[in-house]
């Protein structure tokens, strides 16, 4: 998912440092090359920024121009920061820092707390939103979950601008920010927040950067003592910088220029946060040479970008392609969100079909509530996914747990009864994992039991790749390189659609992206109200189309539920972008696809509202459409049938060595064994079955008629 996917796995460091700079085109050169004084880069999206910066700081370090210990990298992600230090041990720099703000300052504030302020230093607070809930209820208020979420980002927004609780509301009332709740109100659970923490003796993740500041300023033999250390500082994705890690960069920094940035004041996405990308409006190089995309994604990212509005757009990029020509992005139109998910699902089963790993293939969406209706659709379509934002790779119990007994392994070396019939390197770890649940099959169903199978298969997949790479590696070396990419969370790919949002999926990429949900009021959303809002909407969106290295589709649904009133409008930042829209230029829309008029659903019948059999409620969301009745109402379910259809799933799913989901859903089953199908077309009219899978699964209906006819009187019951 990164562009590190298409190259070597494993490459040969450099012999020298002119080595380094080769295959740097001519501006990513420049960048590796201005190695002293305040360095600003504009890098548009694909063009190589981290390979530039790495370069850079490797091609210091090879050169002897820069010491490893003395350079501070930081970024924003755990995920940016693993990436940028496997890339910088692979090209010979390991010894140099790459972290995130946060992990910086708490590496800092935990070894200086004790010189400075004595004692332990407080308990990190992992999760914010119980307290905040319990200091809301101790102010006599009551949050719901949504609102609840809402403030505690608004309290989260308000520290790393440096607003106290008592200062909120006229800070509030001064900006053009939209507060979720009574600004008076919010700064009373601000300040209770702020006093449990302080009865608790916990302080949270933002407090680690107000207090790392603070004790900078007020500590001027700790501040030389962190300067005399690192005396060389990058920054990554300069644009999202707010104005507290602005201040603790300027505290790390001193009287010194020993700087270089790099950003795109097109992709600020987090303005939430207080980060705003005027930082980068002075520009010393330019990166605008897009390796990831195609002339016709980078045509169309060049056009949203186009028309957007304020400082920022006067400093875009025009992106150049430097990829072959790919096919033009689609544009489909939908009659609602079930069929724009259906829809989705089969073009991404038509994808994988044709070669595409379901690893290079995503769905991005605006909000994390969108993602139901897609894990649904992709599960009905037998297409394996994954939710972007899970736990790290290297934390997850059954991957501490295969390391351990690959180091065990690696130790006994031929003493290990296991590893005797193992001829290679692979072989030996199959023969390992295969004590801790792997197997050469997928197991049936979804869940912990294939999250565990997808982990294990991972190191499989990455012990195969190393082998080939390196051969004569022995499982001592596979252990190393394991230990290594831990340290630096360079985690290998678990296979599978990925599902994420918009903002989730910053940083990555793929062969094919779906942006899904295209209409007005979730793109822009809807609290989008001021053109600074607006506008960050719009590079939202732009993030998005950057991440499509080869097949890009956009669409929207005129309505939610089938059946529902087509009052939907696709979002007006494609206008003039998709075909029938208007011209923003000559050929802006003569570049672009053809919109498909609600793909297969345009060849469905006009369903009316979904309703309830139960309650008679209106249903909306796709398990209850499913089931046609709401989750909560009584189930007629067999139980008896519900069971035999489930050993027939498993075995089912043995025969085609596929998951069991892949076969029909739990939801599908259930539904199934509530309606008790007896003919073909009863049983193809249930969602999740279908035209598509009525022929593979007619032994359904058969082994169904079969057992309800010796059962009929009770089955009529």
């Amino acid at each position: 998912m990164t562009a590190a996917t298409h190259s070597t796995l494993f490459p040969q460091v450099p012999e020298t440092a002119d080595a380094v700079l080769d295959g740097l085109d001519p501006e990513q050169r420049e960048v590796a090359l201005a190695l002293t004084g305040p360095v600003c880069v504009l890098a548009g999206a694909g063009t190589g920024k981290t390979r530039a910066i790495t370069h850079r700081i490797a091609y210091g370090v090879r050169a002897g121009i820069l010491q490893p210990a003395s350079v501070l990298a930081v970024t924003f992600t755990n995920r940016a920061a693993g990436e940028m230090r496997g890339r910088l041990r692979q090209l010979g720099a390991g010894g140099v820092q790459a972290r995130t703000f946060h992990s910086a300052a708490l590496r800092q504030l935990q070894f200086f707390w004790p010189k400075a302020v004595g004692g332990d230093l407080p308990r990190l607070l992992e999760r914010k939103v119980q307290l905040v809930a319990e200091a809301a209820a101790r102010c006599r208020v009551r949050l719901d979950r949504n609102e609840l979420r809402d403030v505690t980002g608004e309290i989260e927004w308000a520290k790393v601008t440096q607003t106290v609780p008592a200062d909120y509301p006229a800070v509030v009332a001064k900006s053009v920010r939209d507060a979720p709740r009574d600004p008076a109100e919010i700064g009373q659970i601000y300040a209770m927040y702020e006093q449990l923490k302080r009865d608790r003796s916990v302080i949270d993740f933002e407090d680690v950067l107000l207090l790392t500041v603070g004790i900078l300023q007020d500590r001027h033999d700790i501040a030389d003592q962190i300067r005399r250390q690192y005396q060389h500082f990058v920054v990554d994705e300069y644009q999202d910088v707010s104005p507290l890690q602005q201040r603790l960069l300027d505290l790390w920094l001193g009287d010194r220029d020993n700087l270089c940035v790099v950003g795109d004041a097109s992709q600020t996405i987090y303005s939430f946060t207080g980060a705003t990308p005027d930082h980068l409006l002075a520009t010393v190089v330019k990166l605008v040479r897009d390796y990831r995309s195609t002339p016709q994604v980078v045509h169309l990212a060049n056009g949203l970008l186009g028309q957007a509005r304020g400082r920022a757009a006067e400093h875009r990029l025009e992106l150049i392609s430097q990829r072959d020509p790919g096919p033009e992005p689609a544009y489909t139109e939908y009659a609602d969100e079930p069929a724009e998910a259906e829809g989705t699902a089969r073009r991404i089963r038509d994808l994988i079909a044709a070669g595409v790993p379901a690893g290079e293939i995503a769905v991005l969406y605006r909000i994390n509530a969108q993602s139901e209706v897609y894990e649904q659709a992709l599960a009905d379509a037998g297409v394996p996914y994954q939710l972007r934002g899970a736990e790290r790779f290297f934390e997850r119990q059954e991957v501490r747990e295969a390391g351990v007994a690959l180091r065990g392994a690696a130790r006994a070396g031929g003493n290990d009864s296991l590893l005797d019939d193992a001829e290679d390197l692979p072989a030996q770890v199959r023969a390992v994992l295969s004590t801790k649940g792997w197997t050469t099959q997928a197991p049936a169903g979804s869940g912990a039991a294939r999250d565990r199978w997808e982990s294990l298969a991972a190191l499989v997949r990455l012990a195969e790749d190393f082998a080939r790479a390196k051969p004569g590696a022995t499982l001592s070396d596979l252990v190393a390189e394991l230990d290594e990419r831990a340290a630096a969370q360079h985690a290998p790919t678990v296979q599978g659609v990925t599902l994420a949002s918009l903002h989730a999926a910053k940083g990555l990429e793929w062969d094919a992206v779906f942006l899904v949900g295209l209409t007005e009021g979730m793109m822009p959303i809807t609290y989008a109200k001021t053109d600074e809002q607006v506008e960050e909407e719009r590079r939202l969106l732009y993030v998005g189309v950057t991440r499509a290295r080869l097949h890009l589709t956009l669409s929207w649904a005129l309505s939610r539920s089938p059946g529902g009133r087509a009052s939907r409008r696709p979002s007006h930042f494609l206008k003039g972008l998709r075909p029938g829209s208007g011209q923003l230029g000559s050929s802006s829309a003569a570049r672009t696809g053809g919109i498909e008029r609600g793909g297969a659903a345009a060849r469905r019948k006009v369903r009316g509202p979904v309703l309830c059999r139960v309650c008679g409620a209106t249903l909306t969301e796709a398990g209850a459409m499913k089931l046609m009745r709401c989750e909560d109402c009584p189930s007629d379910m067999d139980e008896g049938l519900y069971e035999r259809l489930r050993d027939w799933r498993a075995e089912q799913a043995r025969e085609l060595a596929q998951p069991a989901y892949c076969v029909f859903t739990d939801k599908t089953l259930m539904a199934i064994a509530e309606r008790v199908p007896t003919t073909d077309g009863e049983l193809s009219s249930i969602s999740g079955v279908g035209v598509r899978k009525l022929n593979p699964s007619a032994q359904v209906g058969r082994e169904e008629r079969a057992t309800t006819s010796s059962e009929e009187n009770s089955s009529k019951k």
